[in-house]
């Protein structure tokens, strides 16, 4: 997929500051399928690697673009907005090779070997034009496509009911998602047939702008209860849903929850705070969430949310016990839901 505005910025800016850091000459060289390659040239060795370029600042994010593809670390760096010293050091630690908008970087491909921290950029970047797709509307819209292969060719009348959203706010994401080149759209009228691209990357963007533009709206408050209340409570799932790290220890069994988030209806959160005997607390370890999807489009997993959706919250942590469960959900709930159809 061809670089949008915002990723031609973010690249540009950090090759720069890369230059003015190192002193190392650097070049973009193209390769098949769409692929760039950043060529740096140190002591007569010539080192080529293949560029990934990440359009926001979420910790996350570098570890979601390698989660199902370690092997070729050696042979990627991936390109970020201005980091800290301690994300350095845990990029470091992963073997993710990276350069920033600020000239901090971490590249080790012997007999180049390149560490800069702590670097802050003077100016910092204006933040890129949201579009309506990874807005709070779009993103439930964008949820329940990716969670139902195929509803993308129902009408979009037939969509705007499935996800409780305005007809033109579904027309205004199947614009989005055909410019961003997410989305391809054949034939008219009943010979119509639509399909969603590079799904992998469509769910990464998700995943960001869900933890960034929509999760922080949906949290009705944080509670406290019995020392492993969750344990032996029974949720309704017509009411209420397990989800982050609960759901993530039951699909993994892998997990000691730290932080209880629970789902349930917007109009009706005490239909876990009350027989739970939950009590209000800024600080406690239960998140209650509301629920922003049709029950009937996108169905209970169990008594927890979707696996992509417990992949999520775990995502948007960017704890390290959590993000290497997410990975494992990733592989066995997710990986076929963005397979290319």
């Amino acid at each position: 997929m061809q670089l949008d505005t915002h990723q031609k910025q973010i690249l540009k800016t950090a090759l720069a500051a890369f230059e003015r850091q190192t002193g190392l000459p650097l070049g973009v060289i193209k390769g098949v399928q769409g692929k760039q390659f950043l060529q740096i040239n140190a002591a007569g060795e010539e080192v080529n690697l293949e560029l990934v370029v990440c359009t926001n600042a979420l910790w996350a994010d570098a570890i979601t673009l390698f989660g199902n593809r370690l092997e070729k670390l050696d042979r990627t760096v991936t390109v970020l907005h201005q980091i800290t010293a301690e994300k350095t050091d845990a990029l470091r630690e992963h073997g993710i090779q990276f350069i920033d908008t600020a000239g901090n970087c971490f590249i080790n491909h012997p007999p180049l070997f390149l560490l800069v921290k702590g670097n802050r950029a003077k100016l910092e970047m204006k933040p890129p034009t949201v579009n309506r797709v990874f807005k709070q509307t779009g993103l439930r819209v964008l949820y329940a496509l990716l969670c139902n292969p195929g509803l993308e060719n129902e009408t979009y009348r037939t969509i705007a009911a499935k996800t409780d959203v305005a007809l033109g706010m579904v027309n205004w994401v199947f614009k989005d998602l055909n410019e961003l080149g997410f989305l391809q759209e054949t034939g008219a009228g009943r010979a119509r047939k639509v399909r969603l691209l590079n799904k992998e990357k469509l769910l990464e963007r998700w995943i960001t702008a869900y933890a960034e533009q929509l999760r922080p709206k949906l949290v009705l408050g944080r509670y406290r209860g019995a020392e492993g209340w969750w344990q032996n409570a029974l949720l309704k799932p017509e009411q209420m849903l397990w989800g982050g790290e609960v759901a993530a220890e039951k699909l993994t069994e892998y997990l000691k929850p730290q932080t209880i988030t629970v789902y349930v209806g917007k109009e009706n959160p005490e239909a876990v705070i009350i027989p739970n005997r939950l009590t209000k607390d800024p600080h406690g370890d239960v998140e209650i969430v509301a629920r922003f999807w049709q029950p009937e489009t996108v169905a209970p997993y169990g008594d927890m949310v979707q696996p992509l959706l417990v992949y999520a919250d775990l995502m948007a942590t960017g704890n390290q016990r959590n993000l290497e469960t997410a990975r494992i959900i990733y592989d066995q709930h997710i990986v076929q839901l963005v397979g290319e159809n």
